[in-house]
């Protein structure tokens, strides 16, 4: 009883209290381990019943748990039955667990997972991405051989999903199934080929994954996407980068010429020094003509160098193999830095980046010898670091640093750790036989280290040296004459070995002790090491054969020892020497040569670097680490002698300028050149003013019939074909084209739009299509069509008779950009503007999208203006609307594009007055289409607003094209509430959901007014519409600067002059209401400042304050 009580007081304590309980259940159980299990038991009871329990609560505590269980390593797969049965769950929650579990579970339990199959088709059309994408994931998980084709239908359908997370589960899913089934391939490799194309960054790494599990050597298939995917490059996720970037290395090796060739060119310019001038001047011809490398290739290099700065390793590593390899070796230097930046990194990083550095330290030397500090060993490295950083330095090593790099050693070999030691010390040997300056003091320091207290320094100090004195052994007698004494004290093996190897080798040298030598060792032969056994049979045989009269019986007695020996092959070793050294009547030939087979000379060994033959692997792959092919490598082939023809990279973009030129319109500039104009204004002001000159070009080459000078442009453009707004636009693009080049193109495409409405015989979808995408030089290639002549007539002769009514205007127009403005990047206190607000309302009328003329439209918004400033002014004659003191430039999300199946929605504030309505607030939607077919029929559906709330709507927009983006207006009469305006953002097939919700600083606009009159109207608002909060901030965010940016970046206030440094004004008044709301911000002592807010809006004021407060408190 005791222990059921307790078991369900754990279960109602949460996750980390049943596994608590679990513990205590087996210690106070009275039956010990059967109260564990019980537990145990009990625990998936409870968890079942959950499972089946009728509330969506209960099922997603129960899931939440066992998803935990799984992340802790703990087995779950008993409660698949329970779990399967919730997978048609309508609560997304639960299903989104279920889906993960069932991911995990899924091959285990197939024949459970194949009843619920039907469930996860079903999934695969759900709307919600996520839930498609995990029954995808499920589906490709059940690895029974009978559901391919269902498993090869969802993955077609989801290729071509709207979302490109759903896409990116897809190619996953590719690779499982082509594991499962590799007949699969060729449907498979359309699905690849579709997906190549894709344009979202998200499904790029997967599917070149998937390219590399099922088809890599179908190089084809990357022609077209080559440059889109190197474009696309570095806004791909990291892991994704790697698999792209070891593609695109494989992919340049076999379709470029190689960049080496110039440096081999030289050297053959040393050989053939004396050749003719003839001779040398076609092969220099060659030389030019292979050496162009391709724009491509250096498209691929160009775009990858970024990466080098990468917080992850793999794509850093990547891109250093993708230079090594494919790079000129002059520009290979870059990634030195890089590489050795990541050896801060965790030790299995550094441990494959040193292997990575140690194979290219080898060819290029000089790439890393300016950071040899970073490779010396620190004492908290592992051994595995520590190697590698001594096989770099020993690489590094030269005339220059080795005296510096020894003295590293000495540190080195009296380190604790004994494998460090002795690799340090046969690093020494190696520098000594690769610098031929310090071989002899290497060597002196190595016969010091033979009197080392420690048995394996010295053991590996004389193998060592048993290497250097092969190099040169006449002159090293007494050294060895040394060693041999080490004999009696030296137990480690293969240090005896090398010793009576010396001795051996030099045993005419040394006459005298080679023979008590093995007098000595004759005497423990049994007792010795295998290894020292043979060499005491090689000693024995060589002085036998130069010294037999001391050592005959010798030898003879050693012989017979290891006759019975236990070690097969020592007693092998005995019966050769024996027939070869002893002659008798067997014996061959050969024992006539015994000496020059036991004494010949021996070549000295050359100590190599074990990482010398390793760069034949690609660099940062698995096989180069193990140094063997492992499954799965692909290798890098050699280059080509002649490059394959680029044109196959080429992409067809004629097709896709003509969709943004109307129906029946020229094109005379190029769209490319004027598409990456923007990047080129930004870093020269003359290539802007060169554009909008040349726009000007062109439209004055319209008027050439009328004689007129595009001089003169300001005074008579009215009679000319060009419209006002167009010819006003072109003053206004020379003014502005330095300041933002994108906002240029967005107002050229709207003066296109004015010039459509002007000229009437245009039809009303052209005028519509090049309001949307037109740039400047497409609306003014407009006034080109078929219909020229005719829209100029019509528009001459009604330009002429309201000439003295616009003209005024022509020259105004250009100073403002209202519906596409774009803001300053620091606040700055603007100076009241020539134009009234009412002239700001009629220009931003011309822009309207109806049919009405000009004159209409300018009188009636002109009027009605008027009327509203008339009245506002008789109640406050000294306050009038400023224009904003700063715009902020963040936008806030309306619709994502995978909520919106591709189409996507931004919102923001500009902060002008709104050309619907003067109690409406201006917003500005930016729409954008990102997938590759073509958004019909863009309008506003339903709207839900709060009472009194109103909506003016922009006008549908019929097309939007690929990859297009338009913006457009809407005015909104919030009524001074921060309410949400929700309505449908729809499209010909579907309906979106959206919210507006306004910050309370975008419901005011600015007023200008003095001292004396803001101290009047704050003296009227007091008691209950005052507001104030005391804020404590550093000194240094009170001056006057950063106080102007902090509140006019929160609200849309003016600036109102202060006698007082210590006292800063701001006005505004609602838009709905006109209430005035005035701020002001006083500052005290220390570093306090008091914050005031004045105005009837009582609730508007406090949420103001609530603001204001943060940002002005915060640094």
């Amino acid at each position: 009883m005791s222990s059921n009580s307790f078991a369900y007081s754990e279960q109602s304590g949460g996750g980390e209290a049943t596994e608590l309980g679990q513990e205590a259940t087996s210690t106070i159980s009275p039956s010990g381990a059967f109260g564990l299990f019980s537990s145990d038991l009990k625990k998936n009871e409870d968890l079942k019943q959950m499972l089946e329990s009728n509330k969506d609560s209960a099922k997603l505590d129960a899931m939440k748990r066992i998803v935990g269980m799984i992340a802790k390593g703990k087995n779950a797969s008993e409660l698949f039955p329970a779990v399967v049965k919730n997978v048609a769950s309508k609560n997304i929650e639960i299903k989104k667990l279920v889906y993960v579990y069932l991911v995990r579970y899924a091959e285990e339990q197939q024949d459970l997972a194949l009843l619920s199959i039907s469930t996860f088709q079903r999934a695969l059309k759900d709307p919600n991405q996520l839930i498609r994408a995990s029954a995808l994931r499920v589906l490709s998980s059940i690895r029974v051989p009978i559901i391919v084709p269902i498993m090869m239908l969802a993955i077609k359908e989801a290729s071509a999903d709207l979302s490109p997370y759903v896409r990116k589960n897809a190619a996953h899913a590719i690779q499982k199934l082509y594991s499962l089934d590799p007949e699969q391939k060729e449907m498979l490799i359309e699905v690849i080929e579709k997906l190549l194309k894709d344009k979202s960054t998200l499904v790029a790494g997967s599917v070149v994954m998937a390219f590399e599990e099922v088809c890599p050597d179908r190089i084809d298939l990357i022609h077209k996407n080559y440059r889109k995917l190197c474009n696309l490059l570095v806004d791909v996720e990291e892991w994704g980068q790697v698999v792209i970037i070891h593609m695109l290395t494989r992919y340049a090796r076999t379709q470029f010429v190689s960049p080496w060739k110039e440096e081999d060119g030289l050297e053959d310019d040393e050989k053939n020094f004396y050749d003719s001038d003839d001779d040398q001047k076609e092969k220099t011809d060659k030389r030019k003509k292979s050496y162009t490398m391709d724009p491509d290739h250096r498209l691929l290099i160009r775009n990858t160098k970024p990466l080098l700065q990468s917080r992850n390793a793999a794509v850093v590593m990547a891109v250093a193999q993708l230079y090594w390899h494919i790079s000129p070796k002059s520009e290979v230097g870059i990634i030195s830095k890089s590489l050795v930046r990541l050896l801060r990194s965790n030790r299995e990083v550094q441990y494959i980046v040193l292997q990575n550095i140690a194979t290219m330290s080898i060819q290029r030397k000089g790439m890393f010898e300016p950071y040899l500090k970073s490779f010396y060993v620190r004492s908290t490295d592992p051994t595995m670091i520590k190697t590698l950083k001594l096989e770099i330095l020993t690489n590094l090593a030269n005339e220059a640093n080795i005296s510096t790099l020894l003295r590293e050693f000495q540190t080195y070999v009296k380190s604790q750790d004994k494998e460090f030691a002795a690799a340090t010390i046969q690093t020494i040997g190696r520098c000594a036989t690769n610098i031929s300056e310090v071989t002899d003091t290497c060597l002196n320091g190595l016969v010091c280290l033979l009197s080392n207290r420690d048995e394996i320094v010295v053991a590996e100090s004389v193998v060592v040296i048993k290497k250097l004195l092969q190099m040169q052994p006449a002159q090293h007698g007494e050294i060895i004459k040394h060693m041999a004494k080490l004999l009696d004290s030296i137990t480690v093996p293969v240090a005896r070995a090398s010793i009576l190897w010396l001795i051996g080798e030099n045993c005419e040298r040394v006459p005298k002790i080679a023979p008590d030598v093995l007098r000595k060792m004759a005497k423990g032969f049994t007792s010795e090491d295998d290894l020292v056994k043979l060499q005491i049979l090689n000693l024995g045989a060589k002085l036998y054969l130069t010294n037999s009269k001391q050592t005959k019986l010798l030898t003879q007695y050693i012989l017979n020892l290891g006759k019975y020996d236990q070690n097969y092959d020592i007693r092998d070793r005995t019966r050769f020497i024996r027939q070869l050294i002893v002659p008798n009547e067997k014996s061959g030939a050969l024992s006539k040569y015994a000496k020059k087979i036991f004494l010949a000379q021996k070549p000295a060994p050359l100590l190599e670097s074990p990482f010398k033959d390793r760069d034949h692997f690609q660099l940062g792959t698995l096989s180069h680490t193990l140094n063997t092919k492992a499954t799965g490598y692909l290798e890098l082939s050699n280059w080509p002698e002649v490059a394959p023809d680029p044109s196959v990279r080429n992409v067809e973009v004629i097709e896709l300028a003509k969709e943004w030129t109307p129906a029946g319109k020229a094109k005379k500039e190029n769209p490319a050149k004027k598409f990456y104009s923007e990047s080129e204004e930004e870093e020269d002001s003359s290539d802007s003013s060169s554009d909008s000159d040349s726009e000007s070009g062109s439209a004055s080459g319209e008027q050439e019939e009328e004689g007129d000078s595009s001089d003169d442009s300001s005074e008579d453009s009215s009679s000319e074909h060009k419209s006002d707004s167009e010819s006003a636009s072109e003053v206004g693009n020379k003014r502005t084209a330095k300041r933002n080049s994108k906002s240029k193109r967005k107002r050229d495409s709207e003066d296109g739009e004015n010039e459509n409405e002007k000229s009437k015989t245009s039809d009303s979808s052209n005028a519509d299509s090049s309001s949307i995408e037109d740039s400047s030089s497409d609306s003014e290639s407009e006034s080109e069509s078929e219909s020229e002549s005719e829209s100029r007539k019509v528009t001459k002769e009604k330009e002429n008779k309201t000439k003295q009514n616009i003209n005024p205007l022509t020259k105004d127009v250009s100073l403002l950009d209202l519906d596409d403005f774009n803001p300053v990047s620091t606040p700055v206190a603007l100076p009241t503007p020539a134009l009234s607000p009412s002239l700001i309302a009629d220009l931003e009328g011309l822009n309207l999208s109806t049919t009405s003329s000009v004159i209409t439209k300018e009188v009636r918004l002109k009027s009605s203006e008027e009327k509203s400033r008339k009245t506002f002014k008789d109640y406050n004659p000294h306050i009038m609307v400023s224009t904003p003191v700063f715009v902020p430039v963040k936008t806030h999300v309306l619709l994502h594009r995978m909520s919106g199946k591709g189409l996507a929605a931004h919102y923001f504030f500009p902060r002008q007055p709104c050309i619907f309505g003067d109690k409406m607030v201006s917003v500005q939607i930016t729409l954008n289409n990102t997938t590759d077919r073509k958004i019909e029929n863009i309008h506003v559906g339903g709207k839900r607003l709060p009472v009194g709330m109103q909506m003016h709507v922009f006008n549908t927009i019929e097309s939007l094209e690929p990859e297009g983006s338009i913006t457009v207006s809407m005015g909104i009469d919030f009524c001074d509430s921060t309410q949400t305006a929700s309505f449908q953002l729809c499209t010909k097939d579907d309906c979106f959901n959206v919210n507006i919700q306004p910050p309370v600083g975008e419901l005011l606009l600015p007023v200008a007014m003095s001292e004396k009159d803001f101290k009047k109207e704050q003296g009227m608002l007091t008691g209950m519409n005052e507001t104030s909060t005391v804020i404590i901030a550093a000194p240094q965010n009170f001056t006057p600067s950063v106080i102007l940016q902090k509140v006019v970046n929160v609200a849309n206030v003016g600036v109102v002059p202060s006698g007082q440094d210590h006292i800063h004004r701001f006005a505004a008044k609602t838009v709905h209401s006109g209430s005035l709301m005035l701020v002001t911000v006083e500052l005290k002592e220390g570093s306090t400042a008091q914050l005031i807010i004045n105005t009837e809006k009582t609730v508007i004021g406090s949420v103001l304050l609530r603001e204001l407060k943060p940002v002005l408190s915060q640094g």
